[in-house]
């Protein structure tokens, strides 16, 4: 390609991104090298085996549908761009060769299955047969290789997002604001700056003479508790998928992203797929690392390091899994709350974030009186309601109890001195700090059972909650906003609908109103003819 040509494409590339002129995509997709489907090669030949970087959805039969993650066999990668393969030996297809990595230790494919054999039977298939047992050096060499390229893959990954899509939104004033920067992007520029460093680390403790004597695992180990900063990511990145399909429905952000890209000169994947990178590194740690593990004998220096890491990003994994699904309880939990009547002190919000049971049963009142109520036990606090019998599923608040302060006390069928009556499937409740009792019964034994595993499951999910932070505050108060602006936004325009139809019938005049047989002469109207009631019958 001459000067000028790359010249006028960053030019063109560069009018798009300030709004000079808005047109579609300048530059056509790559063409499949060949039409000829290829043969699959033969069972005594080696294969050579890929695994899928991202997503590849087509709709065009000659091309191979994949998904992150996927092993594929390759059988033909003469053009550099596009490759033949092999999904489960059921489809075949062209491929973008950029969307997959050749898997290192291809004859270790099956090492795993055949490992349980002290040796191959006769009976084995020719595919397992084949293998062959490489120098455990050489395996831990690939293994070594394979983790550093992939993470200076991945550094350069992220540096394309900052670089060249950041650093232009944020020029763009008139189409982004740096709170949809934030939603959109997450912290992928902290994920960035972390990477970056963790990458330098795993560099400079590869041993370029003996790379096999390499010790990543203290790497690992030294950064375990800065990979907590994917959390939050991961948190994020439904909300910001959805802000991006949002804006992908407007032409002139569908224009910038991708001039975004061809300046960058990114592969040809959509911002999407390289944002959804970080949730699938964050996961492919572990794994990396009990195949590093897996090569690397006992005597190794490293390998008590490999161990521990691989064991501190499996709490990592744990970690995120965690806290994502604490924030789907959270929101469950605001949405619930707007739905009580009547809602009385602090918000649920502000010391819960995950229900653990819930049913109808019965609480003793001062007076005696059996109340059918509904409890919802969150970790803190017992809340209970009324149930409003003239709404569906309606409920109004009640009371509820703090179940840091309380005593669970099981009691036995038949009478209750304090309170005088005889109850069954029954126990008490005292919080402490109010020296307040509670008296509630269960229909049945299997419920009341039900309800004190409930009781140790709260406490349980609040020690761990304690000890591993699951829910730090700053998330918390994040969603409350968000939540209460969203509210906020809807009261708002339910107000103006409420508004505009009291001046809408302000403004129609007294005399402008239907005669009252208009309803009697709509009803009469039935059939396919509206202009009155039977065909008259020809002459």
């Amino acid at each position: 390609m001459c000067v000028f040509t790359k010249f006028y494409k960053k030019l063109n590339m560069y009018k798009i991104m300030h709004g000079f002129y808005e047109k579609e995509d300048f530059y056509p997709k790559h063409k499949h090298p060949s039409k000829v489907k290829k043969s699959k090669m033969p069972e005594s030949e080696n294969r050579t085996y890929a695994e899928a970087l991202w997503d590849h959805i087509t709709m065009d039969q000659e091309e191979l549908p994949f998904r992150a993650g996927d092993l594929l066999e390759i059988i033909d990668m003469n053009d550099k761009d596009w490759w033949y393969g092999a999904l489960d030996d059921h489809q075949e297809g062209w491929l973008p060769a950029t969307f997959v990595r050749l898997r290192v230790n291809q004859d270790h494919f099956e090492e795993d299955f055949i490992g349980r054999f002290s040796e191959i039977p006769e009976h084995t298939s020719p595919n397992l047969r084949r293998i062959s047992m490489i120098n455990p050096d050489q395996g831990r060499i690939n293994v070594i290789n394979e983790i550093l390229q992939a993470e200076q893959d991945y550094v350069k990954h992220m540096k394309d997002v900052v670089e060249g899509y950041i650093r232009h939104a944020r020029k763009r004033v008139d189409m982004f604001t740096e709170e949809k920067i934030s939603v959109i992007f997450g912290n992928i520029e902290e994920i960035f700056k972390f990477s970056t460093q963790f990458l330098e680390t795993l560099e400079s403790a590869y041993c370029k003479e003996q790379p096999q004597q390499s010790e990543l695992g203290k790497c690992f180990l030294k950064y375990s508790k800065g990979f907590e900063i994917y959390s939050d990511y991961c948190n994020n990145h439904p909300s910001g998928s959805a802000e991006l399909k949002d804006l992908y429905r407007k032409q002139k952000y569908r224009h910038f992203f991708e001039a975004c890209r061809l300046l960058q000169e990114m592969i040809e994947i959509p911002l999407e797929g390289f944002l959804l990178n970080p949730v699938q590194k964050i996961c492919k740690y572990p794994l990396q690392l009990a195949e590093l593990l897996k090569y690397t004998p006992q005597t190794h220096p490293d390998y008590v390091n490999i161990q521990q890491a691989l064991e501190a990003m499996k709490k990592i994994a744990a970690l995120i899994n965690e806290r994502k699904r604490k924030m789907e309880s959270i929101e469950k939990l605001a949405r619930w709350q707007h739905t009580v009547e009547d809602w009385q002190g602090k918000d649920l919000l502000e010391r819960s974030s995950e229900l653990i049971y819930s049913s109808e049963i019965n609480k003793i009142n001062s007076a005696g009186w059996s109340q059918e109520r509904w409890f919802y036990l969150f970790d803190h606090q017992l809340v209970y309601c009324k149930k409003d019998l003239l709404k569906r599923n309606g409920f109004s608040y009640k009371g509820r109890i703090d179940t840091d302060e309380c005593d669970i006390i099981d009691i036995e069928d038949g009478k209750d001195v304090q309170y005088n009556v005889t109850v069954k499937n029954a126990w008490k409740i005292h919080e402490v700090d109010k020296d307040k009792w509670y008296l509630l019964y269960a229909k049945t034994p299997a419920e009341k059972q039900r309800w004190i595993k409930a009781f140790q499951k709260e406490r349980e999910r609040v020690r761990e909650d304690q000890e591993n932070n699951f829910m730090p505050d700053h998330w918390k108060n994040k969603i409350l906003n968000r939540i209460k602006a969203s509210q906020e936004k809807q009261n708002s325009r339910t107000q103006s609908e409420i508004q505009y139809k009291q001046e809408f019938i302000r403004g129609i005049p007294s005399h402008a109103t239907l005669p009252r047989s208009y309803s009697k002469k709509q009803s009469k109207r039935r059939g396919w003819f509206p202009f009155g009631g039977k065909q008259k019958a020809k002459s």
